[in-house]
């Protein structure tokens, strides 16, 4: 025999059909619209696109070309007086060098989907073809906006990814563009005489704005992890996945510049990671050692990269804007010095020089 439910019972059920049935809705709206809203820029950028090349292959070619600015110039009060200030004479010229350094229209009709034309105008004044692929795919990737883009490229996400992978040999076990060199850490707000335990910390408590220095593809696994082997305890600061390269990825936070008994202790975390937590479909893990200084050629003497190993500096506090970019491109130039030094020897390998093993006593304080 049915019983009827009680209408306290009925009206529930219709308060939860009625909240399911909104946030189905709401997600159907939402998704469309971003899909519109993606299929919109995708079809301006493409536009751009086009008119751009039409420009410098047809009016700007062949004979044309010495007065090919007078030509784009009368073109522009045309169009202006049709469709708006959008065609602009500078932004005409914006165009053709938007189909110039983008000439691969798959390339380009895939990350449209996800940047706008915005997006585009940031990344057009780069000056290499690698850069504008770097900054493109990465802001593709985290569907970053116009302004966290346009920090990137203040930050020069791609000139420290550079100097990292200038550390890294053909025998590597690191594999490139994962890392940086130095990380950027000032957004932590961490001041002077901090322990490693604060920036721990501080990078837990700000993981999101952490993962957008850190880069695409990591996620966070586990805090203090403990190694246990003999009746001893070891323990890891940070333990992160990067689901891309399907590697576990371990992190150590040390105080001060890097010291060569820091590669021993990474290198035991990476083989007990190794041996207890690698799944059968997952990839050796690597290690990631973290210094307030670094000496890049103590770092490639000892050949840490062949045992899955990178050291990078991190900055929690950045100079001025010149000075930041002055520094930055002397540490590049001095890391590409290092990897043409290093196509000089034999089979790229750096000669060992005991001297660089030996730590001063003045060191010998320090935690």
């Amino acid at each position: 025999m049915n019983q009827k439910k009680p209408k306290s019972a009925l009206a529930a059920e219709t308060r939860l059909d009625e909240l399911s049935l909104f946030d189905h809705v709401a997600e159907i709206i939402e998704t469309r619209k971003h899909r519109a809203g993606s299929f919109a820029n995708r079809e301006v950028t493409l536009m751009y696109w086009e008119i751009g090349r039409y420009i410098n292959s047809v009016l700007l070619g062949g004979e044309r070309a010495g007065y090919g600015k007078q030509i784009v110039s009368r073109l522009a009060t045309q169009l202006i007086e049709r469709y708006g200030k959008g065609f602009e004479y500078t932004k005409l010229t914006r165009m053709v060098k938007f189909a110039e350094l983008f000439p691969d229209i798959e390339i380009l009709a895939t990350l449209s989907q996800e940047l706008s034309w915005s997006h585009f105008v940031e990344i057009l004044p780069l000056e290499s073809e690698e850069a504008r692929r770097y900054y493109a795919n990465d802001a593709a990737a985290k569907r970053l906006g116009i302004r966290e883009l346009r920090r990137q490229i203040s930050r020069k996400a791609y000139e420290r990814r550079e100097i990292a992978n200038t550390a890294l040999t053909a025998q590597s076990a690191v594999p490139f563009n994962v890392f940086k060199d130095p990380y950027l850490l000032d957004t932590l707000g961490l001041k002077d005489n901090f322990l490693e335990a604060d920036l721990e910390k501080a990078i837990l408590t700000s993981l999101e704005t952490f993962f957008l220095e850190f880069g695409h593809g990591f996620t966070f696994v586990e805090r203090q992890k403990r190694m246990t082997m003999g009746g001893d305890d070891f323990t890891l600061d940070l333990l992160f996945y990067h689901r891309i390269l399907q590697r576990l990825v371990a992190v150590e936070l040390k105080i001060g510049r890097f010291k060569p008994p820091y590669m021993g202790q990474m290198r035991f975390y990476l083989k007990w990671l190794d041996r207890y937590e690698r799944q059968e479909h997952e990839n050796a893990p690597i290690g990631l050692i973290l210094c307030t200084t670094a000496s890049r050629d103590q770092i490639e003497l000892l050949e840490l990269d062949q045992e899955g190993i990178a050291v990078a500096e991190y900055w929690t506090n950045l100079p001025s804007k010149a000075v930041f970019e002055r520094k930055i491109r002397e540490i590049l130039h001095e890391a590409q010095e290092r990897l043409e030094r290093r196509k000089l020897l034999p089979n790229g390998r750096i000669p060992k020089q005991l001297e660089h093993f030996i730590e001063s006593k003045d060191d010998d304080d320090d935690d």
